[in-house]
């Protein structure tokens, strides 16, 4: 299990604009392609080899705290797994934006969103402006909307 798959995608090189470069050009799109598609094969990998521990560890043990231990870690597997199954929908969302030209723009102001916020987060559909706004609103009045995470 790897958590840090969850906070993003590994060996990212940030990306260097180029004096004079447009914001979402074909060469930063390309670059963000390339980053999202390796994080969800990553993903599927893990999800993969947790199929296969599951199948490997699956143990009747007759010692009931045993058991409990062994329910206990898949549970925590699975819900480790559901987080990423949710990440790679987002991710999925994002490869489309890039497809449709969206990419890069945030979805309720259609403002940039920027190039360093998207290598931190490239899943990301909001501004920093929009995700604080966001975040006040559902700390306000407790709403929370997971469209947009």
């Amino acid at each position: 299990m790897n958590p840090s798959l969850l906070s993003g995608p590994r060996n990212v090189q940030p990306y260097q604009i180029s004096k004079g470069e447009e914001y979402m050009s074909k060469e930063q799109l390309e670059h963000f392609r390339t980053i999202l598609s390796s994080w969800k094969q990553d993903l599927m990998q893990e999800v993969d080899r947790t199929v296969l521990h599951m199948k490997d560890e699956a143990a009747n043990f007759p010692d009931p705290n045993d058991r409990a231990t062994q329910e206990s870690e898949f549970s925590l597997e699975l819900r480790t797994r559901d987080r990423e199954r949710k990440l790679i929908r987002k991710i999925d969302e994002a490869l489309k934006r890039i497809e449709d030209g969206s990419y890069g723009y945030c979805l309720e102001t259609g403002e940039p969103i920027g190039v360093k916020r998207l290598e931190a987060r490239p899943v990301a559909t909001l501004s920093v402006e929009a995700q604080e706004r966001r975040e006040r609103r559902e700390k306000q009045f407790g709403d929370r909307d997971d469209f947009y995470r």
